[in-house]
């Protein structure tokens, strides 16, 4: 007769074979998820990008509409209950009138012409993702255009809806910074990777440039080479410049990155495997060798994207970089260099607050994401 039931423990558990046979991407996704901030902060940067997707959508105004009759016009209060009780925003136009004592002009609700705010409402023409034409915007009015009664976050010195040009403004700041890095992630991986895999006069050259591009003072840099751009360039062909100057700018600190990674994986059996196997310097590079730290350059990436949008709001906000008729968050801070003028409309400085969370959004979101980046660790 046998002795009893031995119970069988198993060696390895359910949880653990998971995490064996995951990937690296997939251990750093799992590591990332419990990093809250960081989660929120990659929660922000998609919303921003969003917004900055679906700009004219979010615009209620032509963003270039000017009339000097709605100069510095404070952002309107939106009432978002009928008097009846029931949710029904809407908003009173607004009347001037002139301060007899100050001889300014006032701005202040009319409360005999109440209109109320609508969804999805009908606007200015746009072409929504370079794809077809509507007139769709989130919000309207029910009578009248929204250039005479809808000032959500006021106007500036030109009559313009300030809330419009910020939906813009985003736009233009956001893309600059994803085109800059990944401009930058191109040259630094492939100047990176190149200077660890030869070594030797190759690596020394690289390592010089690099050496000698970033002690140069960033201020004047910025400011001879957008001395060096024609004037009569148009809003185009200055935002590319502008995007390719900050890349030029931006690769050096990825490719030394890059570099200490090559030097610590090209003695590694698998890349002597492809070598012998007769692949090309750049197939190891972008097949073989990148793919194994890929975590890591995702974590380089969202720290370098604030650095890039600040370089272009930095630019622009010292007339070194986009000029109006462009619009970025650096053209819209322009306006808040003026001493007098924020004395008569404060409500300019808001164009701040996006630069600000959006740069601590991706700030939180790259330390998450370097954490995460060694899953082992």
């Amino acid at each position: 007769m046998s002795g009893p039931a031995q119970l069988s423990v198993p060696l390895v558990t359910v949880a653990e074979e998971k995490i064996a046979a995951a990937t690296q991407l997939q251990l750093t996704w799992w590591r990332f998820r419990k990093h809250k901030v960081a989660v929120a902060g990659g929660v922000i940067v998609i919303l921003f990008y969003l917004a900055a997707v679906f700009a004219d959508f979010l615009a209620v105004t032509p963003p270039h509409a000017t009339d000097a009759a709605r100069s510095y016009i404070p952002p309107q209060a939106v009432h978002w209950f009928d008097d009846d009780g029931s949710f029904k925003p809407y908003v009173y136009a607004l009347k001037g009138r002139r301060d007899m004592r100050t001889f300014k002009l006032i701005y202040v609700p009319d409360p005999a012409d109440k209109r109320y705010v609508v969804w999805f409402a009908e606007g200015y023409a746009y072409e929504l993702l370079g794809a077809f034409e509507t007139k769709r915007h989130i919000l309207g009015l029910d009578r009248g255009v929204p250039e005479d009664a809808l000032f959500l976050l006021g106007t500036d010195q030109l009559g313009r809806d300030v809330w419009s040009r910020l939906m813009l403004a985003t736009r233009t700041s956001l893309t600059i910074g994803l085109i800059g890095v990944a401009l930058s992630l191109f040259l630094g991986v492939l100047l990176g990777g190149i200077s660890g895999l030869y070594g030797g006069a190759i690596d020394t050259v690289i390592q010089r440039v690099i050496e000698i591009l970033r002690s140069i003072p960033t201020i004047p840099l910025w400011m001879g080479l957008a001395a060096a751009l024609p004037a009569d360039w148009s809003v185009t062909q200055v935002y590319i410049s502008i995007t390719v100057i900050i890349s030029l700018i931006g690769w050096t600190e990825l490719a030394r990155v890059v570099r200490g990674r090559f030097l610590a994986l090209r003695e590694e059996e698998f890349i002597t495997a492809a070598e012998l196997a007769g692949a090309s310097q750049l197939r190891i590079i972008f097949r073989h060798m990148v793919p194994s730290f890929l975590s890591h350059i995702i974590a380089a990436i969202s720290l370098a994207l604030p650095a890039m949008i600040i370089s272009e709001t930095t630019l622009s906000f010292l007339g070194l970089g986009l000029r109006p008729p462009a619009i970025s968050w650096g053209v819209l801070l322009q306006d808040g260099q003026n001493i007098q003028a924020l004395a008569h409309a404060p409500w300019l400085l808001f164009v701040a607050v996006p630069v600000i969370v959006v740069i601590l959004a991706f700030n939180f979101l790259g330390d998450g994401l370097r954490d995460a980046a060694d899953p082992y660790g």
